[in-house]
């Protein structure tokens, strides 16, 4: 692409400029006058060789600068001098094979970010970086890269002359991972070591004292214990999902984490026979807790009962069997949102929502109900908080009249992908400002009645059911042209009877539903003959009133 000296005279304010798979070959063809507003600057997959900034290069506003997936190899300390005015910068370098970075080029300044994805030799990258502060190191890799050169303690020890919050080394081999590859590590809040191909973190470990968040993601721990966390003392974000082997939780192995708050453990084949107490102990401080995506569950009496200040937990497509004479959750007071798609709990279960009286919102999706039909019962009485129902895909045939009365914040509802045949509104308590799915059913008519009641900003999806445009759907084929505000999903709203209306949109189907001429012709003449008969009656009888005098 040509670009004109006055490509970019027009625009004065111009803060973002994206200039990607231009086929750019040098900085000096790109025209500089009034880009000095410029906040963004993406560059990325073009055939960019050198970082020679020219003079007019803007840098007063500049946050975000993006050079991946070009052809960088060399980098001279000269070359981004004019970097070094410019203070928290994110700088893109992924996906370039750098095979020289001048010592000392990037020092003395401070970057938001550093991005050396993709960068082979890690150790020239860190001899670049001395003395420099960065928020961010993305030292990682990729799928389809090559692994790059094993990561030694030798290696990392140049990180003892850099300050770095947050690091990245996924999809790393570390050569021999003992305690002297965390040594200069020691000033990190985060560190992400995604796919690094570890089955064990080394038990002696030593001042990561200010270590927040550990990712683990992608790797091969057998055991809970063998990431060692007593190593880790203030973490606070845990996560080790999609872990390759079975991960046996064990007892305690977190114990020491008492400022943890967040833990994923999601798609780690864990199957427990007695959770989750003993396992969790001394997480009292955990609000979030992902165990979704795992073999099977066992909950028991307050299950939970080490975590009792938890917000969030998902247990999303997991097996969950209940053993508890009571509710597993009920010493969660403050949980805030529960996920249960999925998992095959047995809803039979009155107690099983004991004790989630600030519950706000419940997902039950892909679970049964027995025979199909939600009751007037127990079980939703004992979540009167709650705002988002989901009950999508649970094979559901008819709900009763009552079923949701006690749900009086009720502003989110979704029964979409069930069998209902019915559609009413008297299930729930408040309709004003409601949403209601019920998308994917076999309702065919919906009397009028049901639907004047939706008032305010209430919004509801009626798509895919065999509705009726008929007569005697008249009453929602009128509501809905008069209160298209509130349709959700008006173009997979179609007839599915009569056949020669099926796919037809509801908004433009006109039915003629009111009388005829040769109806209001009969109706007239009956009315006259009516009238002929009273008359002569009214007359028979005066006249007889009249003889009798």
């Amino acid at each position: 692409m040509f670009l004109a000296d006055t490509a970019f005279v027009g625009p004065q304010s111009l803060k973002h400029l994206v200039l990607t798979q231009t086929g750019l070959t040098s900085l000096a063809f790109i025209p500089m006058q009034n880009l000095h507003n410029l906040e963004t600057f993406d560059l990325g997959s073009n055939h960019i060789s050198s970082l020679q900034f020219p003079a007019s290069f803007p840098t007063r506003n500049l946050k975000y600068l993006d050079f991946q997936m070009n052809n960088i190899q060399r980098i001279a300390a000269k070359d981004i001098d004019i970097l070094l005015q410019m203070k928290n910068l994110t700088l893109i370098l992924k996906g370039n094979d750098i095979m020289y970075l001048e010592a000392g080029a990037f020092q003395s300044n401070f970057f938001y970010c550093l991005d050396f994805g993709g960068c082979n030799n890690i150790s020239m990258i860190l001899e670049g970086m001395q003395h420099t502060k960065i928020h961010t190191l993305w030292l990682g890799t990729f799928e389809d890269t090559e692994d790059g050169l094993p990561i030694t303690a030798l290696m990392l020890q140049k990180l003892c002359n850099i300050f770095v919050e947050h690091l990245s080394l996924q999809r790393r081999h570390f050569l021999h991972l003992t305690a002297d590859v965390f040594q200069c590590l020691s000033n990190l809040r985060s560190l992400d070591l995604t796919h690094s191909y570890l089955s064990m973190l080394p038990p002696d470990i030593r001042d990561m004292t200010k270590l927040e968040e550990l990712i683990l993601n992608r790797n091969a721990f057998e055991h809970l214990c063998n990431i060692s966390a007593a190593s880790f003392p203030s973490l606070t974000h845990l996560y080790i999902r999609e872990n390759a082997m079975s991960l046996a939780l064990g007892f305690g192995c977190l114990e020491t984490l008492s400022k943890l708050q967040h833990l994923d453990l999601s798609q780690s084949g864990i199957k427990n026979e007695n959770c989750c107490s003993e396992q969790l102990k001394g997480l009292s401080g955990l609000k979030h807790l992902n165990l979704s995506y795992n073999k099977q569950l066992r909950l028991q009496d307050m299950s939970f009962k080490e975590c009792a200040n938890l917000e969030h937990l998902d247990l999303t497509s997991t097996r969950l069997h209940i053993s508890a004479s009571q509710g597993p959750f009920r010493n969660l007071n403050f949980l805030y949102a529960l996920n249960l798609s999925y998992s095959n709990i047995d809803t039979n279960i009155q107690y099983l929502f004991q004790g989630l009286q600030n519950l706000s919102l419940l997902n039950l999706q892909g679970n049964n109900f027995q025979t199909g039909i939600i009751l007037q019962d127990d079980l939703f009485h004992q979540v009167p908080s709650l705002e988002v129902l989901i009950l999508s895909f649970c094979h559901l045939t008819a709900i009763n009249k009552q079923a949701f009365h006690t749900l009086k914040k009720l502003k989110h509802v979704d029964l979409s992908h069930n069998k209902l045949i019915a559609f009413s509104t008297d299930a729930f308590f408040n309709l004003k400002s409601i949403y209601l799915n019920f998308a994917s059913n076999k309702i065919h008519i919906i009397p009028r009645e049901f639907l004047t009641s939706l008032s305010g900003q209430s919004v509801i999806n009626l798509s895919y059911n065999p509705l009726e445009c008929t007569c005697s759907n008249i009453g929602l084929l009128t509501w809905y042209k008069q209160n298209m505000d509130k349709i959700e999903d008006p173009d997979g709203t179609v007839c599915g009877e009569p056949k020669s209306l099926a796919g037809a949109k509801l908004s433009s189907v006109t039915l003629s539903c009111g009388i005829n001429a040769a109806e209001i012709f009969f109706i007239v003449l009956i009315l006259i003959l009516l009238l002929v008969v009273t008359f002569f009656l009214i007359i028979r009888f005066l006249k007889r009133n009249y003889q009798q005098i």
